[in-house]
């Protein structure tokens, strides 16, 4: 009796340790792998691959990215709209799969072969190891086709309240903490909007979102009018720009007239400017009407920035020149990379969106903390010192 006494005394009084919240990794737009499997008919070009007996690397392969092959990639990463059901489905004969559910690799490398440009939640999840997590047991994964929109997620929120609650199940009844990058944010708030506040206060401890399109992005519209080469020296932004313009989160992501007024121009060419109004004149000039009406299956699914009903942790980035403006002289519309009019924001996402989470301050009893960081870019924030810093105060403490 006397050492149990001790035991508990030295514990209560002595002991340092802690009981970590489990975490869950929820990507952004492109933080996912995809493999794919092939039965087609048809390809853009004779040595393109028409039947595989094995799932492959599609996203992202470096090496689909290549000139030439770089066809046969959008032909088979691109999603085909349906317009009556207002739902995407791959191209026939192209079979796709998110591997890893659960786990932390499909998310921590865009490549299984570990290629450096190609790290993604990475950096955080080695140093969240050496703070006492566990991969795939107190640090998880939740890998989706980021190329859809929530209102094709049903499947995916599904697991995710089945990952959730097995993730707080294996962590001794530990609240679970959810943790988004960029597109993963407005992901997961369309996920808490439906889910039961007396589920939340059980299962979820907190949200920390990392550099969150609450309100959209100019650049998609730059992805639509001319592609977009994602930094990638050596693809030519025409070459995407068919598989870019195919995704309803590209239409989902497009600046929301909630953050930018209806007299803001958004794009300039000569006759005719376009903002948050001219959205079906935008489609119509481009020659693709199936993006109005993917903008239309979209634009409110989280349009109204109805509060998450959890503690929020907002970190994101400021003092990068981003989109702001995109202006077309001459003949550059719409086949030529514009001109850039900048705006304040991370480098890709405007920072009156990235502040969308201040709109919940007052309006939910959990508590909102707003963690601008100077400097930090809007994937490099996930390698970001000072960002590191402040999540592991936040998960440890």
């Amino acid at each position: 009796m006397f050492r149990l006494i001790f035991t508990f005394f030295f514990l209560f009084f002595y002991c340092d340790c802690k009981i970590l919240n489990p975490v869950i990794l929820v990507p952004g737009d492109g933080g996912s792998e995809f493999v794919a499997k092939l039965n087609k008919t048809t390809a853009p070009h004779s040595w393109c691959v028409l039947h595989t007996d094995y799932y492959f690397s599609l996203w992202l392969n470096l090496e689909e990215l290549a000139p030439f092959v770089i066809d046969c990639f959008t032909d088979n990463m691109r999603v085909i709209y349906d317009r009556e059901k207002h739902i995407t489905h791959n191209p026939p004969g192209v079979e796709t799969k998110i591997p890893g559910w659960g786990d932390t690799r499909t998310v921590e490398w865009l490549d299984p072969s570990h290629i450096s440009p190609t790290s993604y939640f990475s950096t955080i999840v080695n140093a969240m190891v050496k703070w006492g997590y566990e991969r795939n047991v107190s640090v998880r994964g939740a890998p989706y086709d980021f190329r859809k929109a929530p209102n094709e997620y049903a499947d995916f929120y599904k697991n995710l309240i089945t990952l959730v609650e097995e993730t707080y199940a294996l962590n001794n009844n530990t609240k679970v903490i959810l943790l988004g990058h960029s597109m993963g944010n407005p992901t997961t708030l369309y996920f808490l909007n439906h889910q039961p506040q007396a589920w939340k206060d059980k299962f979820i401890q907190s949200f920390i979102s990392l550099a969150g399109v609450w309100g959209g992005s100019v650049k998609p519209l730059r992805l639509y009018a001319s592609g977009d080469n994602l930094g990638v020296a050596f693809v030519k932004a025409l070459n995407v720009r068919v598989q870019q313009r195919s995704m309803p989160s590209s239409a989902w992501l497009m600046p929301s007239d909630m953050f930018w007024g209806k007299d803001e121009v958004l794009i300039e060419r000569p006759g005719r400017n376009y903002t948050v109004n001219d959205y079906q004149q935008f489609f119509m000039d481009i020659n693709f009407m199936d993006g109005w009406y993917m903008r239309q299956d979209t634009a409110n699914l989280i349009r109204s920035l109805t509060p998450p009903g959890v503690e929020v942790h907002c970190v994101h980035g400021y003092g990068i020149p981003t989109p702001g403006t995109l202006v077309y002289t001459g003949n550059m519309w719409p086949d030529s990379q514009p001109n850039v009019r900048t705006d304040d924001g991370d480098g890709t996402v405007n920072i009156r969106s990235l502040k969308g989470c201040l709109h919940w301050q007052g309006k939910q009893p959990q508590k909102i903390y707003h963690v601008p960081v100077k400097g930090a870019e809007h994937m490099e924030i996930l390698d970001n010192k000072d960002v590191l810093v402040y999540l592991k105060k936040t998960l440890t403490s």
